[in-house]
């Protein structure tokens, strides 16, 4: 298969006992990219990958809980002995390497300039390692955000990263072959749209095209079975939840 996507954890806003934060390992052309890196999913890439050997990370936001295992990453590599052969290409909003090395307490980020190369992400960017394209576009969370398309040998992945409803997400999920799609709500609060519900992920995917829908990031007032259930009666097609371990090719 072209692409293949592992899950390493869905969960939000904070992690669960075998469950955790958003993060997901995307292997296409040669290619190895850690998107998002949530609470806990450095320990669950181990299990399907050596971390040194990493292509490039990728990170739609730098709320926690898809970051927050960025640092656990820089110890392993700083410290661990899980050093890679060449600084890593980290794809993400542009204040993620200052706030690392905040958290390392280190007022220039250039410290980790042995481990991690930070590429500043924006609307339309586009990058190529080996035969995986990476496409990123700004969405709406109310904070820097960007959705991902990963396009390798015709097979397409569409990732949302977290967002509300916005033009973005339909144009990025356009005739994807997966569509990994959070619906964080239940239902939105008056004037606030920076997650989805799992009618607007249905809406987006039908509206897209998108041959399937993978539902993730299902918040604590959803089950992940009931998004998945309400999704699917509005996407019209394969409608599924994402779970932790799993691994699939297209």
């Amino acid at each position: 298969m072209p692409l293949s996507l592992t899950v390493l954890g869905t969960a939000a806003p904070y992690p669960r006992p075998g469950r955790p934060c958003s993060g997901y390992l995307v292997r296409g052309g040669g290619a190895e990219v850690w998107v998002d890196a949530g609470t806990g999913t450095f320990a669950e890439l181990q299990r399907h990958t050596d971390p040194a050997r990493l292509t490039a990370i990728w990170l739609s936001h730098l709320h926690a809980d898809h970051t927050a295992d960025l640092a656990a990453a820089a110890y392993a590599y700083a410290f661990g002995g899980l050093t890679p052969a060449a600084p890593i290409p980290v794809y993400a909003p542009q204040e993620c390497a200052a706030r690392l090395a905040g958290f390392f307490g280190r007022p220039d980020p250039g410290f980790l300039s042995g481990i991690f190369d930070f590429r500043p992400l924006y609307d339309g960017h586009a990058v190529q390692h080996w035969n995986l394209r990476l496409a990123a576009r700004a969405v709406a969370h109310g904070t820097e955000a960007y959705g991902l398309r990963a396009e390798c040998q015709g097979s397409v992945l569409a990732y949302s990263g977290d967002s509300g409803p916005c033009a973005a997400l339909t144009e990025l999920a356009t005739r994807a072959d997966v569509f990994l799609c959070e619906a964080g709500l239940d239902r939105h609060r008056e004037g606030e749209r920076v997650h989805l519900t799992p009618e607007d992920a249905g809406r987006i995917a039908r509206e897209a095209g998108a041959r399937e829908l993978l539902i993730t990031h299902v918040g604590p007032s959803l089950t992940r079975e009931m998004a998945a259930t309400r999704a699917g009666a509005v996407s019209g097609r394969l409608t599924s939840v994402a779970r932790e371990g799993e691994a699939r090719g297209f």
